[in-house]
């Protein structure tokens, strides 16, 4: 049966559908698509007045881009561009995006931009690691007034857990690359994630600032 929310592009499938279905639009990953695909996808999504979330992508395709989509945003740090023709924000609560480090950021601001683009309203607590661990104590208060945390980190990934012994609100690990030799690309930091024993953190793949974005967003409007 022909389904006349999916449009064939030939090189894409475009799922007009996504949203209503899953809750999540049609969100584009830059990494791997060539100038044209994006800048052909992103058109499309214009030219319906769908909200455009576009992730990994460098600056150069994003200026191809806002000259389809004006009034395009760009962030470069996050590597994300994002257009909204709706404005609607869900007013239950807000997600706190809590980052350990500074070198954390571009994850942290990947999950940040992700979960406003999404509709929710976003805290950002940054440079918060267990190096200093008193500088997350200053700022328990917003975290424990979230409906949902994202933890960002790297090294060995600790944060998560001790945010998780913290707060009674689910608690999204996310693991970063950030790291010396023996962090293994994020490996090391994704191993004590999944092995925190405290409970009630979940964890997504490494540098996966999307995707946890995304689950913290169907948690919150629940």
């Amino acid at each position: 049966m022909e389904n006349k929310a999916i449009e064939d592009m030939g090189f894409a499938m475009l799922d007009m559908d996504r949203l209503k279905r899953t809750g999540i639009p049609e969100v584009i990953y830059g990494e791997g698509k060539t100038p044209d695909q994006i800048c052909r996808i992103a058109a499309r999504l214009y030219e319906k007045e769908a909200d455009i979330l576009i992730t990994r992508i460098d600056a150069d395709m994003a200026q191809a881009v806002m000259k389809i989509a004006p009034g395009a945003e760009y962030h470069a740090l996050a590597r994300v561009l994002l257009w909204r023709k709706s404005r609607e924000m869900n007013e239950k609560g807000y997600i706190a995006v809590v980052a350990a480090g500074t070198s954390d950021l571009p994850v942290a601001e990947e999950a940040a931009l992700t979960a406003a683009f999404l509709g929710n309203k976003v805290e950002r607590v940054y440079d918060v690691g267990v190096a200093g661990l008193h500088r997350l104590f200053n700022k328990l208060d917003i975290i424990r007034q979230a409906r949902v945390v994202i933890v960002i980190a790297g090294m060995e990934g600790a944060l998560a857990s001790v945010v998780g012994g913290l707060v009674d609100k689910p608690v999204i690990g996310v693991p970063t690359s950030v790291g010396y030799g023996a962090n293994l690309g994020g490996v090391s930091a994704l191993l004590s994630m999944l092995n925190s024993c405290a409970s009630g953190v979940s964890v997504v793949n490494i540098d996966n600032g999307f995707g946890a974005a995304c689950q913290a967003s169907l948690i919150n409007k629940l």
